[in-house]
Protein backbone atom coordinates (compact mmCIF):
# COMPACT_ATOMS: atom_id res chain seq x y z
CA UNK A 1 0.00 0.00 0.00
CA UNK A 2 2.86 2.41 0.78
CA UNK A 3 4.34 2.02 -2.64
CA UNK A 4 1.18 2.87 -4.09
CA UNK A 5 0.58 5.97 -2.28
CA UNK A 6 4.39 6.81 -3.72
CA UNK A 7 3.30 6.21 -6.93
CA UNK A 8 0.18 8.41 -6.78
CA UNK A 9 2.33 11.11 -5.29
CA UNK A 10 4.76 11.24 -8.48
CA UNK A 11 2.21 10.94 -10.56
CA UNK A 12 0.23 13.49 -9.68
CA UNK A 13 2.98 15.88 -9.00
CA UNK A 14 4.02 15.46 -12.96
CA UNK A 15 0.35 15.60 -14.05
CA UNK A 16 -0.01 18.92 -12.54
CA UNK A 17 3.39 20.16 -13.61
CA UNK A 18 4.09 18.63 -17.14
CA UNK A 19 2.97 21.76 -18.63
CA UNK A 20 5.40 23.79 -16.59
CA UNK A 21 8.54 21.53 -16.94
CA UNK A 22 8.41 21.14 -20.85
CA UNK A 23 7.58 25.00 -21.65
CA UNK A 24 10.60 26.76 -23.69
CA UNK A 25 10.65 29.58 -20.16
CA UNK A 26 11.93 29.41 -17.22
CA UNK A 27 8.60 29.00 -14.68
CA UNK A 28 8.19 31.69 -12.84
CA UNK A 29 7.42 30.77 -9.09
CA UNK A 30 8.64 30.98 -5.52
CA UNK A 31 11.75 28.42 -6.33
CA UNK A 32 13.83 30.50 -8.50
CA UNK A 33 16.04 31.73 -6.15
CA UNK A 34 16.28 28.17 -4.14
CA UNK A 35 19.56 27.36 -5.96
CA UNK A 36 21.13 30.34 -4.59
CA UNK A 37 20.42 29.87 -0.91
CA UNK A 38 22.83 28.67 1.52
CA UNK A 39 20.88 26.39 3.25
CA UNK A 40 17.78 24.53 2.12
CA UNK A 41 15.99 21.50 3.49
CA UNK A 42 13.17 19.04 2.24
CA UNK A 43 12.26 15.43 2.39
CA UNK A 44 12.47 12.84 -0.12
CA UNK A 45 10.44 8.66 -0.07
CA UNK A 46 11.35 6.38 -1.96
CA UNK A 47 12.07 2.67 -2.71
CA UNK A 48 15.21 0.18 -1.77
CA UNK A 49 16.20 -2.91 -2.99
CA UNK A 50 19.00 -4.22 -0.66
CA UNK A 51 21.17 -7.25 -1.56
CA UNK A 52 24.23 -9.27 0.26
CA UNK A 53 27.56 -10.19 -1.39
CA UNK A 54 29.33 -12.89 -0.39
CA UNK A 55 33.01 -14.11 -0.40
CA UNK A 56 33.42 -17.96 0.04
CA UNK A 57 36.62 -20.56 1.92
CA UNK A 58 35.38 -22.97 0.16
CA UNK A 59 33.74 -23.48 -3.51
CA UNK A 60 30.49 -24.50 -3.00
CA UNK A 61 26.88 -23.24 -4.30
CA UNK A 62 26.24 -19.60 -3.76
CA UNK A 63 24.19 -18.99 -1.03
CA UNK A 64 20.77 -17.35 -3.02
CA UNK A 65 19.40 -13.80 -1.59
CA UNK A 66 15.62 -13.32 -2.54
CA UNK A 67 15.31 -9.82 -2.79
CA UNK A 68 12.23 -7.68 -2.35
CA UNK A 69 11.79 -3.87 -2.38
CA UNK A 70 11.53 -1.65 0.91
CA UNK A 71 10.75 1.75 1.50
CA UNK A 72 12.18 4.32 3.30
CA UNK A 73 11.59 8.29 4.36
CA UNK A 74 13.92 11.34 5.52
CA UNK A 75 14.96 14.59 5.82
CA UNK A 76 17.36 16.59 3.18
CA UNK A 77 19.63 19.29 4.73
CA UNK A 78 21.65 21.05 1.57
CA UNK A 79 24.51 23.70 1.64
CA UNK A 80 25.39 25.44 -1.53
CA UNK A 81 29.05 25.83 -2.35
CA UNK A 82 28.82 27.30 -5.29
CA UNK A 83 26.82 27.59 -8.50
CA UNK A 84 27.17 23.75 -9.75
CA UNK A 85 27.90 22.05 -6.20
CA UNK A 86 25.95 21.37 -3.10
CA UNK A 87 26.97 19.13 0.08
CA UNK A 88 24.29 17.21 1.46
CA UNK A 89 22.90 15.02 4.32
CA UNK A 90 20.38 12.90 4.11
CA UNK A 91 19.31 10.99 6.92
CA UNK A 92 16.77 8.50 6.84
CA UNK A 93 14.85 5.39 7.88
CA UNK A 94 14.80 2.25 5.62
CA UNK A 95 13.25 -0.93 5.91
CA UNK A 96 13.74 -4.25 3.70
CA UNK A 97 13.62 -7.72 4.10
CA UNK A 98 16.00 -10.09 2.39
CA UNK A 99 15.59 -13.81 2.38
CA UNK A 100 18.59 -16.41 2.26
CA UNK A 101 18.52 -19.80 0.66
CA UNK A 102 20.98 -22.63 1.15
CA UNK A 103 21.91 -25.23 -0.72
CA UNK A 104 21.21 -28.95 0.47
CA UNK A 105 25.40 -29.02 0.54
CA UNK A 106 26.07 -27.04 3.34
CA UNK A 107 24.67 -29.18 5.49
CA UNK A 108 26.62 -32.52 4.40
CA UNK A 109 27.01 -35.46 7.45
CA UNK A 110 24.39 -33.54 9.41
CA UNK A 111 20.30 -33.61 9.86
CA UNK A 112 18.31 -30.77 8.89
CA UNK A 113 14.54 -29.60 7.80
CA UNK A 114 13.68 -27.32 5.08
CA UNK A 115 13.45 -24.39 7.68
CA UNK A 116 17.16 -24.63 7.96
CA UNK A 117 17.53 -23.95 4.27
CA UNK A 118 15.84 -20.64 4.46
CA UNK A 119 16.83 -17.24 6.81
CA UNK A 120 14.74 -14.34 6.70
CA UNK A 121 16.81 -11.08 7.26
CA UNK A 122 14.99 -8.33 8.17
CA UNK A 123 16.22 -4.85 8.36
CA UNK A 124 15.73 -1.34 10.12
CA UNK A 125 18.38 0.75 8.62
CA UNK A 126 19.13 4.67 10.48
CA UNK A 127 21.02 5.20 7.24
CA UNK A 128 23.15 8.97 7.40
CA UNK A 129 25.08 9.90 4.02
CA UNK A 130 27.29 13.09 3.29
CA UNK A 131 27.38 13.53 -0.25
CA UNK A 132 28.60 15.66 -2.93
CA UNK A 133 26.18 16.82 -5.50
CA UNK A 134 27.62 18.38 -8.82
CA UNK A 135 25.28 19.38 -11.48
CA UNK A 136 25.26 21.22 -14.27
CA UNK A 137 23.59 24.27 -15.64
CA UNK A 138 19.68 24.54 -15.46
CA UNK A 139 18.44 24.15 -18.54
CA UNK A 140 15.30 25.75 -18.56
CA UNK A 141 13.34 23.86 -15.84
CA UNK A 142 15.40 21.15 -15.61
CA UNK A 143 19.19 20.43 -14.20
CA UNK A 144 20.80 17.15 -14.43
CA UNK A 145 23.33 16.37 -11.44
CA UNK A 146 25.19 13.07 -10.23
CA UNK A 147 25.81 12.73 -6.58
CA UNK A 148 28.53 10.17 -4.07
CA UNK A 149 29.61 10.33 -1.07
CA UNK A 150 29.98 8.08 2.18
CA UNK A 151 27.31 6.82 4.42
CA UNK A 152 26.80 4.86 7.70
CA UNK A 153 24.06 3.36 8.99
CA UNK A 154 22.56 1.72 12.44
CA UNK A 155 21.10 -1.78 12.20
CA UNK A 156 18.41 -1.67 14.57
CA UNK A 157 17.37 -5.67 13.62
CA UNK A 158 20.90 -6.53 13.65
CA UNK A 159 20.72 -9.02 16.35
CA UNK A 160 24.21 -8.69 17.29
CA UNK A 161 24.25 -8.69 20.72
CA UNK A 162 21.76 -11.92 20.47
CA UNK A 163 23.50 -15.01 21.96
CA UNK A 164 21.58 -17.18 20.63
CA UNK A 165 22.88 -17.58 16.27
CA UNK A 166 21.70 -19.73 13.46
CA UNK A 167 21.54 -22.80 15.66
CA UNK A 168 18.26 -21.23 17.15
CA UNK A 169 17.26 -19.95 13.79
CA UNK A 170 18.40 -16.42 14.38
CA UNK A 171 20.75 -14.49 11.61
CA UNK A 172 23.16 -12.46 13.11
CA UNK A 173 24.69 -9.18 11.45
CA UNK A 174 26.60 -6.18 12.35
CA UNK A 175 24.96 -3.22 14.34
CA UNK A 176 27.29 -0.56 11.87
CA UNK A 177 27.79 -0.99 8.68
CA UNK A 178 29.79 1.79 6.68
CA UNK A 179 29.07 2.49 2.47
CA UNK A 180 30.07 4.38 -0.49
CA UNK A 181 27.38 5.64 -2.39
CA UNK A 182 26.70 6.75 -6.12
CA UNK A 183 24.02 8.21 -8.32
CA UNK A 184 22.47 10.53 -10.77
CA UNK A 185 19.10 12.67 -11.27
CA UNK A 186 17.51 15.56 -12.50
CA UNK A 187 16.24 18.40 -10.73
CA UNK A 188 12.64 19.53 -12.00
CA UNK A 189 11.44 23.13 -11.38
CA UNK A 190 7.96 23.01 -10.56
CA UNK A 191 5.68 26.07 -9.45
CA UNK A 192 6.05 25.58 -5.93
CA UNK A 193 8.39 23.34 -5.03
CA UNK A 194 11.66 21.46 -6.72
CA UNK A 195 10.49 17.90 -7.63
CA UNK A 196 14.02 15.67 -7.72
CA UNK A 197 13.91 12.02 -9.28
CA UNK A 198 16.87 10.21 -8.30
CA UNK A 199 18.52 6.74 -8.64
CA UNK A 200 21.55 5.84 -6.69
CA UNK A 201 23.43 2.81 -5.62
CA UNK A 202 25.42 2.16 -2.15
CA UNK A 203 28.18 -0.52 -1.21
CA UNK A 204 29.04 -1.70 1.67
CA UNK A 205 33.15 -1.23 2.78
CA UNK A 206 32.98 -3.73 5.56
CA UNK A 207 32.08 -7.24 6.75
CA UNK A 208 28.65 -7.28 8.62
CA UNK A 209 28.20 -11.51 9.03
CA UNK A 210 28.28 -12.22 13.02
CA UNK A 211 29.51 -15.84 12.93
CA UNK A 212 28.10 -18.72 14.85
CA UNK A 213 29.59 -19.82 17.61
CA UNK A 214 30.17 -23.63 15.55
CA UNK A 215 33.13 -22.80 13.51
CA UNK A 216 31.91 -25.20 10.91
CA UNK A 217 28.08 -23.58 11.21
CA UNK A 218 26.63 -24.57 7.96
CA UNK A 219 25.02 -20.97 7.49
CA UNK A 220 28.28 -18.88 8.26
CA UNK A 221 31.26 -21.35 8.43
CA UNK A 222 31.72 -20.84 4.94
CA UNK A 223 31.46 -17.59 4.48
CA UNK A 224 34.61 -15.57 4.46
CA UNK A 225 32.71 -12.30 4.02
CA UNK A 226 29.37 -10.50 3.60
CA UNK A 227 28.33 -7.22 2.84
CA UNK A 228 25.49 -5.04 1.96
CA UNK A 229 25.18 -3.78 -1.70
CA UNK A 230 21.68 -2.01 -2.90
CA UNK A 231 19.27 0.18 -4.87
CA UNK A 232 17.78 3.34 -4.17
CA UNK A 233 14.81 4.77 -6.26
CA UNK A 234 14.44 8.54 -4.38
CA UNK A 235 11.52 11.36 -4.82
CA UNK A 236 13.30 14.40 -3.41
CA UNK A 237 10.84 17.79 -2.27
CA UNK A 238 12.32 21.28 -1.53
Amino acid sequence: MKHFCIIFVFLLAFQSSSAQLFTKEKVANSVDNIDQKFLTWGYFIGFNQYDFNFDYNEDLKDILVDKTFGFHLGLIGDMRINDYMNLRLEPGVFFTTRNLVYDESYFQGTEFNDSDLLREVKSTYVHIPLLLKISTKRINNFKPFIVGGISTALNLSSNQDNPNDNSSGEFRMTKNTYFYELGFGIDLYLQYFKFTPSIRGVFSMNDEIIKDVDPNSPWTGNVSKMQTRGVFINFTFQ
